[in-house]
């Protein structure tokens, strides 16, 4: 039991050491396997204990973020009730890594008895375990999937075939396999006795190295694969505005983080006449860059006119509207010269406990934080598709999403079947400091990015923003906590990845395996059970009890 509690921690903080800011991809494929390792030959209750082990030594770091400014209680609520779906998944892989052989199947399809690791249904359960997790409750968070560790990572290509889910299963897939080839040559080290080694030795040929030859095949697939960046190029200019206070408090001076990205868009013109960066055709500020709501504030509206008439472009604005009362709207607002406002994308998914507080008043009983959000945001109904016009380039189609909106697959994915040509992602991390929550989400971009072959500008209040190539490469990239005029000719590109085509078929492909891989458990379950108890009710099996 302690060893596999120490794998399985072991894997959690691999996983952990995966993410941004460290960001040391590999050891995705390696928490993967320790915990496969773990759970191989448990009894499910201990494949229970094993993935709640595991997901909570990498939620609560990765997740440390969300108690910055609230107090540990939400972080840790939040990093439990994530783990909850990996000790599920720890319960399924269990169970399937001991379940009985049946004989009618292939053995590519259900190997031999176990306890064996079985990497095609780890790899399966674990697209399955982030489907769920990212659907309930609540509209489920999607946050620290294995997909996300992969920016920096050769197999991040494998996003345009199979969007995130499929990038998450061959992630798990290799882990699987490095765990199949640990049993295979260090027999003993769970789920089997040292005495096994002897069975193991006839397999030690080349027929054992096919699941390294495998991995070599997969990596060496995904560097060649190409990922497409040419397109005619539309220029575009981000501007990073920070704010004057960190932390939860940002907003207290509402005026000045308006007047903040005002004044540089007012810079970014300046450096247009000067010649240092190019006229843009989009200008884009961040979520939150106008929390005065600039419908019903003179004030506001005024500045935000002037400084479209200054840098004479399209700007997009991400501003919070009073409206529908009593709830408040979480908005990105298409501003063109001399016509105002003409389209508007409200935000489809606020994020629950932060934007909008479920059951306010059961969850009031565990903290009395839940009253610092004193409105709720309302859930839009539409897909946001602004048409910017331009001079060079005629009609371009953009695709708005809000903040955490980026790590929803569905609510990305519209707006590029619609015909969204290019991407952009508002979104405010003032509330988080100075933790890793930046670099995660601007992670979740770049494989946004490559999953539907448009480029993202990626734009926050404080950083970290880029402007970011459908091939996931971050150009113009800021610091934290800083004013920056982001400035670069972005490929425009209408043509729709295998990804897009797919849509959600490979997850639900994944959730109809399962249920099926579950059957079969039950099938070998009860056809071992049968010849137990004929073999104990023959002669031969009586003399033996």
């Amino acid at each position: 039991m302690w060893r596999r509690l120490l794998l399985s921690a072991a894997g959690g903080l691999c996983l952990w050491l995966s993410f941004p800011t460290l960001g040391i991809w590999p050891l995705a494929v390696v928490g993967v396997a320790l915990i496969s390792l773990a759970t191989c030959g448990a009894r499910a209750r201990v494949g229970f204990l094993c993935g709640l082990v595991g997901g909570a030594a990498c939620f609560l770091p990765v997740l440390h973020w969300t108690g910055i400014y609230v107090g540990p209680l939400p972080w840790i609520a939040l990093g439990v009730t994530e783990s909850i779906y990996v000790a599920f998944l720890g319960l399924g892989i269990a169970i399937l890594q001991s379940a009985a052989p049946l004989p009618w199947l292939p053995r590519w399809v259900w190997p031999a008895s176990g306890p064996r690791v079985r990497p095609f249904w780890v790899a399966l359960l674990w697209v399955v375990q982030e489907g769920v997790r990212s659907s309930v409750p609540f509209g489920g968070f999607p946050w620290a999937r294995l997909a996300w560790s992969q920016s920096n990572s050769p197999l991040s290509h494998l996003a345009s075939i199979a969007g995130a889910p499929g990038l998450t299963f061959v992630v798990a897939l290799l882990g699987g396999v490095l765990a199949a080839l640990v049993q295979r040559w260090v027999p003993g080290i769970v789920g089997g006795r040292r005495s096994d080694a002897a069975a193991y030795a006839p397999r030690r040929s080349l027929r054992a190295l096919w699941p390294a030859l495998a991995v070599v095949v997969v990596v060496a697939g995904s560097i060649w694969y190409p990922t497409p960046t040419s397109g005619k190029k539309l220029q575009v200019v981000g501007i990073q505005g920070n704010v004057p206070t960190i932390g939860l408090e940002f907003n207290a001076q509402r005026r000045a983080v308006l007047d903040d990205h005002a004044r540089a868009t007012a810079k970014a013109a300046e450096m247009v006449r000067r010649g240092q960066i190019p006229a843009p055709d989009l200008v884009v500020w961040p979520e939150n860059s106008s929390d005065i709501d600039p419908t019903r504030n003179p004030d506001a509206m005024t500045e935000i006119l002037h400084a479209v008439a200054e840098v004479k472009a399209p700007l997009i604005v991400g501003a919070v509207l009073d409206e529908p009362a009593p709830d408040v709207s979480n908005t990105s607002l298409l501003y063109l010269p001399g016509r105002g406002i003409v389209a508007r994308y409200v935000k489809q998914h606020p994020v629950p406990f932060a934007e909008y507080m479920p059951y306010r008043s059961f969850f009031r009983h565990f903290s009395s934080k839940v009253d610092l959000l004193t409105v709720n945001f309302t859930h839009g109904k539409k897909t946001g598709l602004f048409t910017i016009p331009t001079r060079s380039q005629g009609n371009v189609k953009v695709g708005p999403v809000i903040c955490f909106e980026v790590a929803y697959d569905g609510l990305v994915r519209a707006p590029v079947e619609k015909g969204a040509q290019l991407l952009i992602v508002q979104t405010n991390n003032a509330t988080f400091g100075r933790t890793a929550e930046s670099e995660q989400q601007l992670a979740i971009s770049r494989i946004r990015a490559i999953e539907h072959g448009r480029s993202v500008v990626h734009v926050s209040t404080v950083g970290v923003s880029g402007l970011i190539t459908p091939d996931g490469v971050v150009h113009d990239r800021s610091s934290l906590f800083t004013s920056k005029v982001l400035s670069g000719a972005m490929p425009l590109r209408s043509s729709l990845t295998i990804a897009d085509r797919l849509g959600n078929v490979p997850e639900h492909l994944a959730y109809a395996l399962a249920v099926a891989s579950f059957l079969l458990a039950a099938i070998g379950s009860r056809r071992r059970r049968t010849a137990v108890r004929a073999d104990t009710t023959s002669p031969r099996g009586r003399q033996l009890v």
